[in-house]
């Protein structure tokens, strides 16, 4: 009898008896019997497979990396990673219940699936290469408005686009080339309310020891002030051919170097000052004056009017 390695078995018999019965089928003498078995087989095993959140690693930040095995469960997992295709892989994390990682370096990563005693493993995942941007993210901060109403506030936001997790510190300074002051350091609040003017930024850290992002463009605020116009004089009645004096008063203005615009009847050429004076008034200079300011990071809206009357001198002909 000749067996072949196959998974068919060729059975061969030659048969010298007169007569053999196999099974229900009689052979003759000399006669070939072919039989037909066929042997089991052990299935291939299941392979792994990894997916990454994303292929790049924001600096300071990680990726989650999902291990499974597809059509079944009661998996634990080994996680390995190597720095290039010829290097050996190093075992970061064996027999893991959660088929979730979070990474933070990047390599080559795969994993593999493994159950029962004695283990039995799946083969392993494709590998996959994540990348680590080396470049640190920017903060970002937007304002709610650019001017602070009078008496109000603005509120700021900070933020770092496409991660969590980030405190902020928050920095003001009076002009482009003063030094920036701390205003609020290591808040989880990603908001702040403000109520002065200035130039603000902001900068976002987390972990430990803490990496911080890139400082945020800055943004700059203005506060807004209420200006009045008001008579030098306390004259109840100006007549024509007095000297009179308006001043524009800025109410939390002082110490500060102010630009001055006003409105005014029949002129053409109001001045910048804060003073507006008339010489030998008339009554065509009667009606109402405004003015307003500017100051670094302080401004006024227009003034409510201030009515000027002339009256004419009693023994003045052309009243």
């Amino acid at each position: 009898m000749i067996i072949s390695s196959s998974p068919t078995l060729l059975v061969r018999s030659f048969v010298s008896e007169a007569s053999l019965t196999l099974g229900s089928f009689p052979l003759q003498t000399n006669e070939m019997c072919l039989i037909s078995l066929t042997s089991n087989t052990t299935a291939s095993k299941p392979r792994a497979t990894l997916t990454a959140q994303s292929s790049i690693i924001p600096a300071g930040g990680s990726v989650t990396l999902s291990c499974s095995v597809e059509g079944s469960a009661g998996w634990k997992f080994d996680w390995f990673r190597r720095d290039s295709v010829s290097s050996k892989a190093q075992l970061m994390r064996g027999n893991e219940a959660n088929r979730v990682i979070s990474v933070s370096q990047g390599g080559l990563y795969h994993c593999r699936g493994g159950r029962g005693d004695p283990v039995y493993y799946t083969e392993d995942s494709q590998s996959v290469k994540i990348g680590k941007n080396a470049s640190k993210p920017r903060a970002t901060l937007t304002a709610q408005s650019s001017v602070i109403p009078a008496g109000g506030s603005v509120t700021l936001s900070c933020s770092v686009e496409g991660s969590a997790g980030w405190k902020f510190d928050w920095f003001r300074r009076d002009s482009q080339f003063s030094g920036a002051q701390k205003i609020g350091a290591g808040t989880s609040e990603h908001t702040i309310s403000i109520s002065e003017g200035g130039i603000y930024y902001c900068r976002g850290g987390r972990g430990d020891p803490v990496f911080s992002t890139e400082d945020s463009a800055p943004v700059t605020i203005q506060k807004q002030v209420l200006a009045a116009v008001k008579l030098q004089h306390s004259w109840s009645q100006i007549f024509t051919g007095e000297t009179i004096t308006l001043r524009c008063e800025i109410q939390g203005g002082e110490g500060k170097v102010w630009k001055y615009e006003w409105t005014a009847p029949n002129t053409n050429s109001p001045p910048t000052s804060s003073e507006y004076r008339i010489s030998r008034v008339s009554v065509s200079h009667s009606g109402d004056y405004r003015c307003r300011g500017s100051s670094d990071y302080l401004l006024t809206g227009w003034s409510d009017a201030f009515r000027l009357t002339v009256s004419c001198e009693l023994d003045h002909d052309s009243c």
